[in-house]
C-alpha cells in the first residue's frame, strides 16, 4: 500500500512537469508575436553595437575611434531605424555573453553564424561572403600550401572564431593555440610559437600588407554555405528588431555599399601605419595610465576601509558579524578577481568601469582584512590590559593603541598590496575598460606591431611601481622614527 502510494506521487510530479513543459512550449509563439526587441531600441534612441576592433578591415580603430565595413553598416542600419549608434568594445569571447546579458543589442563583429551559435542568438541575413586563410612567416612559404599541410603541427585562431573549430575539426592532429586578440596570434607566429594562423580572407590579407615578413595562405579548409558568411548576432526571440535590421542589409546590398564601406576602411588602415612610432601613439598610453591610476587609487581606499571593517569583524565577539565577515573574505580569496569582474558586469549589470573599479576594491578588501587582523594579533595582549586598565573603551583602545602599532607592522604587506593593485587593475580590460592594458591592445591593432607597445607599457608599468615603492619606504622610515 505505501509503494502504491509512493507510485501516485511520483506520477502526480511528473504529470505536473510534462504540464509546466507543455505551457512553456505553448508560450513561446505568444512571446514571438509580442516581441518588443524593435520598439524597445526606439523607444530608448539608441543601438548598441557590441565589436572586438582588432579585426581590420572589418573593425579597427584610427585615432581611438572605432572604423571599418562592419561600424559602417551599423551605422547605416541605426540611421535607417532612426536612432544613435552606439559603439561597445571588449574581447571576441565575450560579445555573446554581452548581448544575452543585454549589454549590447547586437553583435557585429564579423561573426558567422554557425548552427552551434544559431542555438543560443538570433542571426540577421548573411551581408558578407568570405575565404578562409592562414597567414605564416614567409620563411616558411615552401613548406606549407595548403591546410592539410598543418597537420599534428601548432595552429593558432582567436578564441570563439569559426576559424578555430575549422583547425579542430579539418586539420588531423592539429595544436590549437586560441587566443582573443589577432594582434597576440600575430606575435606568436612571428616568434615561431605557432606555424600559422587560421583567419578570414579579408583579415589575412589586412595583417599581411602590413607585416612584409608574413604571407597568407588563400582558400583554405573545407567550406560549407555556414562557414563562410558572416551576420549579424541577436539577443534570442528578437524577431521584429532582425526583420527591420534584415531590411537595411537587403538596402546595404542592393546598393552595392559593401565595396564601398570595405574600400573607406581601406583607407583608415592607410592612416593608421602612416607612422606607427610608439612615440605618435602617446595619447593611447596616457589615457591608459590616467585610467590605470585612478581605479587603483580608488580600489585603494575603498579596499582599506572595507579591510578595516572586515578585520574588526572577524575579530569581532558577535559570531553573525564574525561569521559574515569571514565567509567574505574566505570566498573573495577563494575566487579568480576576472571572474569576479565579469560577474559584476555580466551577471549583476553593472556598467563597465563601476565593476572594474568595485572588483578590483572588493577583491583589495579580502587581503587587506588578512593584513591588519594579522598586525592586530601581533600587537601584545599587554598593550590591550594597559589600554583598558586606563580606562579606555575598547573603541579608544582600538583607534589609539592597537590600531596605530598594528599599521607599523603591516605597512611593507599594505605596501605590496598598493603595488599589486597597479598591475592587477589591467583585469578590468576584458571588459572593455580604457585602462593601460586595454590601450596597449589598441595600439597593437592600430600599427600591427606586437612587441614594441608591450614594451612601452613595461616601462610603464616600471616607472609607476617603482616610484610608489620609493614613496611607500619614505612613509615606513618615517613611521619608524614618529
Amino acid at each position: 500500500m505505501e509503494r502504491k502510494h509512493w507510485l501516485i506521487k511520483v506520477l502526480a510530479v511528473l504529470t505536473m512537469l510534462l504540464s509546466l513543459g507543455a505551457a512553456v512550449g505553448q508560450a513561446q509563439p505568444a512571446q514571438a508575436a509580442t516581441d518588443q526587441s524593435l520598439a524597445k531600441i526606439k523607444q530608448k534612441g539608441t543601438l548598441v553595437m557590441g565589436t572586438s576592433p582588432d579585426y581590420p578591415p572589418y573593425e579597427f580603430l584610427v585615432n581611438n575611434q572605432p572604423v571599418g565595413m562592419d561600424v559602417s553598416i551599423a551605422k547605416q542600419i541605426a540611421k535607417d531605424l532612426g536612432v544613435k549608434l552606439v559603439v561597445k568594445q571588449m574581447d571576441f569571447d565575450a560579445l555573446l555573453v554581452g548581448l544575452e546579458t543585454h549589454k549590447v543589442d547586437m553583435v557585429l563583429s564579423a561573426m558567422t553564424p554557425t548552427p552551434e551559435r544559431k542555438q543560443s542568438v538570433d542571426f540577421s541575413n548573411v551581408y558578407y561572403t568570405s575565404g578562409q586563410s592562414i597567414i605564416i612567416n614567409k620563411t616558411d612559404k615552401s613548406i606549407y600550401k595548403s591546410y592539410k599541410n598543418f597537420a599534428n603541427k601548432n595552429v593558432g585562431a582567436q578564441t570563439g572564431s569559426l576559424q578555430y573549430d575549422l583547425v579542430k575539426k579539418q586539420i588531423k592532429g592539429a595544436k590549437i593555440t586560441g587566443l582573443t586578440k589577432v594582434t597576440d596570434l600575430i606575435i606568436a607566429l612571428k616568434t615561431h610559437k605557432i606555424e600559422g594562423i587560421a583567419a578570414e580572407s579579408a583579415v589575412a590579407t589586412a595583417y599581411v600588407k602590413n607585416n612584409p615578413d608574413l604571407t597568407v595562405l588563400d582558400h583554405q579548409f573545407n567550406l560549407s554555405e555556414s562557414d563562410s558568411g558572416t551576420a549579424i548576432a541577436f539577443a534570442k526571440g528578437s524577431t521584429s528588431l532582425v526583420a527591420a535590421v534584415n531590411q537595411s542589409l537587403a538596402k546595404i546590398k542592393k546598393q552595392n555599399l559593401t565595396e564601398k564601406y570595405l574600400s573607406e576602411a581601406g583607407k583608415s588602415l592607410k592612416v593608421n601605419v602612416a607612422n606607427t612610432s610608439m612615440w605618435h601613439y602617446r595619447s593611447y598610453f596616457i589615457k591608459g595610465v590616467g585610467y590605470t591610476l585612478l581605479i587603483s587609487l580608488i580600489a585603494v581606499l575603498i579596499g582599506v576601509v572595507l579591510g578595516t571593517l572586515l578585520a574588526l569583524s572577524r575579530l569581532s565577539h558577535f559570531l553573525p558579524l564574525k561569521w559574515i565577515a569571514t565567509a567574505y573574505v574566505e570566498f573573495i580569496r577563494g575566487t579568480p578577481l576576472m571572474i569576479q569582474v565579469m560577474f559584476l558586469y555580466f551577471g549583476l549589470n553593472v556598467p563597465a568601469l563601476t565593476a572594474g573599479v568595485a572588483g578590483v576594491a572588493m577583491n583589495s578588501g579580502a587581503y587587506v582584512a588578512e593584513y591588519i587582523r594579522g598586525g592586530i594579533d601581533s600587537v601584545p595582549k599587554g598593550q590591550v590590559e594597559a589600554a583598558r586598565s586606563l580606562g579606555l573603551s575598547y573603541k579608544d583602545t582600538m583607534r589609539y593603541v592597537i590600531l596605530p602599532q598594528a599599521l607599523k607592522i603591516i605597512w611593507p604587506s599594505l605596501g605590496n598590496e598598493f603595488i599589486s593593485l597597479i598591475k592587477e587593475s589591467s583585469i578590468v580590460s576584458v571588459i572593455g575598460v580604457t585602462d593601460l592594458i586595454y590601450q596597449l591592445r589598441l595600439v597593437q591593432a592600430a600599427t600591427y606591431k606586437g612587441i614594441a607597445p608591450y614594451a612601452v607599457a613595461m616601462v610603464i608599468y616600471f616607472i609607476l611601481v617603482f616610484g610608489l615603492t620609493r614613496l611607500l619606504n619614505f612613509a615606513e622610515r618615517k613611521m619608524q622614527h614618529a
